[in-house]
């Protein structure tokens, strides 16, 4: 009897149609049986947000012809996207979720506004293991060429070892030609920030309205985070949990004066 193909859920964060999603879209297909629910238009650096004071709507569409994949455009945010193929749509839980590909980085604090890891993370809380891809490119005209061969070794090392219950994993990927990626570097989060500035306007009516712009700061000098391999000419791969208790810090908190 022929072994069942793996069940393969696909979203991102910068819409179905955007080329990140269709280039791991054609991955997966490679791999296993692939289902797509993904957000109908921009949803980046949306985080965790889900949507609850609107309706959604999850549509079938059909965008490329010949591929054999199922399709679902989805109203809502990443996490709505995951909610909805898990709780709605799917008959059976997937055995991977890929999100992705980013058009941009995911790296270091990146991680905490990332719609496209955070859709990762929706699926690790269902308990299924789950990837977020970026690439170090914004444009939509992106080159990601050079990761293919890279994100089908990790999907398939993914589907072969399993995740621990918990942890996801943060892949991201430099903007460089294949042949000059050095190879992958397992890392921790870049302890790096951004400083935030606001670009004050007015409009022709006279009301006041904001750009939001900034710099990255990177003060981390380890080269054992994602900042030091990405700049390095290596794909980093961070494990990534979503239990943000400080777990060091509860004894001390035990020791505060707080039930005086």
């Amino acid at each position: 009897m022929p072994q069942r193909k793996p069940l393969i859920l696909v979203t991102n964060d910068d819409g179905i149609t955007a080329p990140g999603i269709r280039t791991l879209i054609s991955i997966m297909n490679e791999i296993g049986d692939v289902f797509v629910v993904a957000p109908d238009s921009p949803q980046s650096a949306m985080g965790h947000a889900i949507t609850i004071n609107n309706t959604l709507y999850c549509d079938p569409i059909t965008i490329d012809k010949e591929a054999p994949q199922k399709e679902y455009s989805c109203s809502g945010t990443p996490v709505d996207c995951v909610k909805m193929a898990t709780r709605q749509i799917l008959d059976r839980k997937p055995d991977l979720c890929v999100s992705g590909i980013n058009h941009g980085s995911n790296s270091a604090i990146n991680v905490i506004y990332s719609g496209t890891m955070s859709a990762a993370v929706e699926a690790g809380i269902e308990g299924i293991p789950a990837i977020g891809f970026s690439l170090l490119d914004y444009s939509m005209n992106a080159n990601f060429g050079p990761s293919k061969k890279f994100i089908k070794n990790i999907v398939k090392n993914v589907l072969k070892n399993g995740l621990p219950k918990g942890i996801v994993l943060n892949v991201n990927i430099p903007k460089l030609e294949e042949k000059n990626i050095k190879g992958i570097k397992i890392c921790r989060q870049a302890n790096a920030h951004w400083v935030e500035e606001f670009d004050k306007r007015t409009n022709p009516m006279g009301r006041d309205y904001y750009w939001l712009s900034g710099k990255f700061i990177n003060e981390d000098k380890g080269e054992d985070t994602d900042e030091w391999a990405l700049h390095n000419g290596y794909i980093s791969i961070v494990p990534t949990k979503f239990d943000l208790t400080a777990h060091h810090f509860i004894q001390e908190l035990n020791n505060w004066s707080l039930h005086d």
